[in-house]
């Protein structure tokens, strides 16, 4: 009987994704990746960060959405946050990184950049024509 769990998102774009996961510390993996689990169960993913215990946690393409969906063994999550937490950071530096990019493509550079107590990030933008 398999533990892994699959959960949902919006990330879309891989380059965002793996920029997003390390701003928040992780060295992500790229490829096939088998995603370890409960008793060497595995499943397979795009990219995926090891945990302390030897168990990861993967995302994998979901060809119907385009979107990556977060897999794991829930039952031997090992970060120092919830999961629901967890994605809520992600989706923040996931944006961040995806407004960088298009800005950057727009001819756009950034001036400033705020990190609030509450964890929002304020940023201005300027381009010079």
């Amino acid at each position: 009987m398999s533990h892994f769990s699959t959960v949902k998102t919006e990330l879309r774009d891989l380059d965002a994704l793996r920029a997003a996961l390390g701003d928040m510390g992780h060295e992500p993996r790229e490829g096939s990746i088998s995603v370890r689990g409960y008793r060497g169960q595995t499943e397979t993913a795009e990219l995926a960060i090891a945990q302390p215990d030897g168990t990861d946690i993967g995302f994998r393409l979901n060809a119907d959405t385009g979107c990556y969906e977060l897999v794991a063994d829930l039952q031997l999550w090992k970060q120092p946050v919830p999961v629901e937490r967890f994605l809520a950071q992600l989706n923040q530096r996931y944006a961040l990184r995806s407004i960088l990019a298009a800005t950057a493509e727009e001819g756009f550079q950034v001036s400033e950049q705020t990190n609030s107590a509450d964890g929002s990030i304020e940023l201005v933008v300027t381009r010079w024509s």
